[in-house]
């Protein structure tokens, strides 16, 4: 396995495990804690969750693993985010200094450990103000109660307004990224993570698996590119496309939202591919069905 060095004091796995359907999963805690065990034996180290996950489930369900097992808590880094609620099943955003302190606490009780080792804000907020979120993630941090400090889904203006008053501490940017999403290429926020060295998790790597499921001219030709790389490489489609991701040099980690062990397997074993760089433009070029100019 790989590591990245998100902070001078934080590294995590290339390849992260997440927990966004785990709820889905109706895992027992024995269950979920041999799982979790099978992905650090992988080298996978790196858990992601939220608070919206299962309307707080998510949380309470690993944190009974950790409850049962505290010695595998020091062997993971956990991710958890903040920012997305329901009133009686209406979404809002609320990204304010008060509830994001709230959250965080709710989210370690729910979790059953003392720190997080990285915190973010999980979506862009209309009503975001940047100063004051930036005061709450960076009394957390100086509380100890978080390691360090990111975002979710922020386009680059959103992103550089909540640097700014975090001191430059943001570390990551989990975005949506795949073959036939190519929204923070199309906004720069790529460019800008490349720039600063910073290195961002990737959710839905495969389009919730509509890059091998979907017949949508898009993906049904992405898919079709993705094969016949495959058969070069002597290597399954999946695992093209997470070369894919891996082969920028923003260097993404990519999160595997599955349960099952063969499906992590498969992002691990895109570690070992190496793309050719006129390969990597068929696929991109593939879901549009262009040519570059």
């Amino acid at each position: 396995m790989e590591y990245l060095k998100i902070t001078e004091e934080l590294s995590f796995s290339r390849i992260i495990q997440g927990f966004w359907r785990l709820v889905q999963w109706e895992w027992s805690a024995k269950e979920l804690e041999a799982f979790m065990q099978e992905c650090v034996e992988r080298g996978v180290t790196t858990f992601d969750t939220a608070e919206v996950y299962g309307f707080g489930e998510c949380e309470t369900q690993l944190g009974r693993v950790f409850a049962r097992n505290p010695a595998l808590r020091n062997k993971i880094q956990l991710v958890s985010k903040t920012g997305i609620f329901n009133h009686e099943g209406f979404k809002y955003y609320d990204t304010s200094y008060d509830r994001v302190k709230t959250s965080c606490k709710e989210s370690l009780q729910r979790l059953s450990c003392d720190c997080l080792d990285l915190y973010l804000i999980h979506r862009e907020d209309p009503c975001f103000d940047p100063k004051e979120t930036g005061r709450a993630l960076l009394e957390l941090k100086k509380e100890g109660l978080v390691k360090e400090i990111g975002v979710s889904n922020f386009d680059p203006i959103k992103f550089q307004a909540l640097n700014q008053f975090c001191e430059n501490k943001l570390c990551t940017n989990q975005i949506e990224w795949n073959p036939c999403c190519y929204e923070h290429i199309q906004s720069g926020m790529i460019d800008l993570l490349t720039q600063k060295q910073l290195h961002p998790m990737i959710w839905s790597p495969l389009a919730g698996g509509k890059l091998f499921t979907s017949q949508e001219p898009p993906y049904v030709r992405v898919r079709e590119k993705l094969s016949e790389i495959a058969q070069r490489h002597d290597v399954e489609a999946e695992v093209i496309a997470y070369a894919w991701l891996l082969y920028h040099p923003v260097k993404a980690m990519p999160i595997v939202g599955s349960s099952k062990l063969s499906r992590l397997e498969s992002a691990i074993n895109a570690l070992d591919v190496k793309l050719e760089r006129w390969e990597w433009y068929e696929i991109y070029t593939a879901s549009a069905g262009t040519r570059l100019r």
